[in-house]
C-alpha cells in the first residue's frame, strides 16, 4: 500500500503541477462549454478567480511531489476537488472522468497519511 500511495501522491502532484499553471498561461487548449456551465467560467475568468485557483493548485502539485507538508497539502486541495466534482455532476458531465481520477488518487493519498487527520476526527466531550 506504501507504494500505490507513493504513485498516487506523485500522480496528484503532477496533475495539478501541469493543470495550476494553465488557469494563467493557457497553453493546454480548454474550449468553452455553452449554458451555465460555460457562463459560470466566464464568470471565474473575468472575475480572475482562476488565478487564485491555479495558484493554490501549483502550491499543492509542488508540495505533493516534494513530499513535503502533505496533509497541508491535501487540506488545500480538499475543497478544490469537491468545487471540481460539483461543476462536473451539476453542469458539465462530459469532463467528468479527471475529477473522478483526482478524487480516487486524493483518497489514496489521504490514507496514507489518515494519522495526521486523526485530531480534528475526535469528538470534544
Amino acid at each position: 500500500m506504501k507504494i500505490v500511495g507513493t504513485i498516487a501522491r506523485y500522480l496528484l502532484g503532477l496533475m495539478f503541477l501541469v493543470f495550476g499553471p494553465n488557469m494563467f498561461l493557457h497553453f493546454l487548449p480548454m474550449p468553452l462549454p455553452s449554458g451555465q456551465a460555460g457562463q459560470f467560467l466566464v464568470i471565474l475568468t473575468t472575475t480572475r478567480y482562476f488565478y487564485v485557483v491555479g495558484s493554490i493548485m501549483v502550491a499543492v502539485g509542488i508540495l505533493l511531489l516534494a513530499n513535503r507538508y502533505v496533509p497541508l497539502a491535501l487540506t488545500l486541495l480538499g475543497p478544490l476537488i469537491v468545487n471540481m466534482l460539483l461543476f462536473h455532476i451539476l453542469m458539465h458531465r462530459s469532463g467528468m472522468i479527471p475529477a473522478i481520477l483526482a478524487t480516487i488518487l486524493w483518497i489514496l493519498v489521504a490514507w496514507r497519511v489518515r494519522f495526521a487527520f486523526f485530531g480534528i476526527l475526535q469528538q470534544r466531550v
